[in-house]
């Protein structure tokens, strides 16, 4: 086995060996406290950028399959884990996990005590870190040096690597997999749809790193769904025919999103609005809110949220670093509170028929509580038309 070392900004090193594509990645340490969902997770626009920790000790068993993934690449910088599974045990599997992030070319890391390092993001935060391969740790301090020249995690604008460069539509395709029914299919704009769809109301979903588990679900609620771009005006959703609008998930800081804020308030009151992660903190930020950096962020299915409306508790489906910060008003009231926390997880105004969750209700991986969500934005959907 190859040494490989992780090391973060402040000096701290964990010693491993090299998992995945030989080389070496730098991006801002994070950790998820999922037990499975690993594909999904490697595969989540959301985290670009980022050097995902496993807490789960043991990660790979059941392999890769062809249909667990939330968009068509891995999207992490790397991925950090105790244990990885030279073994694919699942009739599922068409490779194992070291497999498919060779083929990703993804530097990962395998036989780090996982549990220190996410000790030591918890106590600290989180923080910009490297995993490089071949190294020692006489190699520490020029990794170091590396990683201070590398570009703050909330510099650079994630999004536009990720978000579609052109107009698509979406589409599901039956698949003989049981697990997995659907996966979705991005066309050319230009395809027509067929007569069912073309009888369906339109949702363009504006796309910030979305995860094809949200196209599903929308599709699947009897919705036609137009995938845009990031860059995607006010005007163009107007003009579009669209009867209502979704902000996506993605990557990085809220605060670099000035433009999208600006299509969002310019839409505020025109059509049904919803909003999921990243898609939330833009329309907390249209409404008049903030954001602000959370130490070392919400990650992992297992987060308690109360539904302020129901007073009831959904375990959701987190991936944030960021959180919203608003004062309840006439034009806006918080519908879910993180119980950990307390931090914003909803906003909802039905005067301007805007919702949106901080949390994944469409999960991947993770428990299926909020799934409701997109119950409720299709009733809004239907009373516009």
């Amino acid at each position: 086995m190859v040494p490989a070392l992780v090391v973060l900004a402040d000096g701290t090193s964990f010693t491993g060996e090299a998992l995945g594509h030989e080389g070496k990645t730098t991006g801002e340490a994070v950790f998820n406290t999922s037990m499975s969902g690993y594909q999904e997770i490697l595969t989540d626009p959301s985290y670009r950028g980022q050097l995902v920790t496993m807490t789960m000790p043991h990660i790979g068993n059941y392999g890769v399959n062809a249909y667990d993934v939330e968009s068509d690449r891995i999207q992490v910088a790397g991925l950090i884990v105790r244990q990885a599974s030279r073994v694919a045990s699942s009739w599922r599997a068409i490779a194992t996990l070291h497999e498919y992030l060779v083929d990703g070319r993804v530097s990962a890391i395998t036989g780090v005590d996982t549990r220190a390092l996410t000790r030591h993001l918890r106590d600290g935060g989180a923080q910009m870190g490297a995993i490089v391969h071949g190294a020692t740790l006489s190699d520490i301090p020029s990794i170091v040096e590396m990683i201070r020249a590398t570009p703050d995690y909330g510099s650079i604008d994630y999004v536009a690597a990720v978000s579609t460069p052109t107009k698509k539509k979406v589409r599901l395709v039956a698949t003989p997999d049981p697990y997995c029914p659907w996966v979705v299919t991005l066309l050319d704009e230009h395809t027509p749809w067929t007569d069912e769809e073309a009888a369906l109301p339109e949702v363009a979903v504006i796309d910030f790193g979305v995860k094809h588990s949200i196209l599903r679900y929308l599709t699947l609620q009897r919705l036609r769904v137009t995938l845009w771009p990031h860059t995607t005006t006010a005007e163009e959703i107007l003009a579009s025919g669209a009867t209502s609008v979704m902000l996506s998930n993605g990557p990085g800081d809220p605060a670099l999103m000035g433009n999208a804020v600006a299509t969002t308030r310019a839409l505020l009151g025109k059509m049904p609005m919803f909003g999921i992660c990243l898609g939330h903190q833009i329309i907390g930020r249209a409404l008049g809110g903030t954001t602000f950096k959370l130490k070392f962020g919400h990650r992992g299915p297992n987060q308690p949220v109360m539904f302020e409306a129901e007073r009831r508790v959904q375990i959701t489906s987190q991936n944030h670093g960021y959180a919203v910060l608003i004062e309840p008003g006439a034009d806006v009231q918080i519908s879910h509170r993180n119980l950990n926390d307390g931090t914003c997880e909803g906003l909802l105004s039905d005067r301007l028929r805007v919702m949106s969750v901080q949390h994944h209700p469409e999960a991947g991986p993770g428990p299926h509580d909020a799934l409701v969500e997109f119950d409720h934005f299709r009733r809004w959907v239907a009373k516009a038309q």
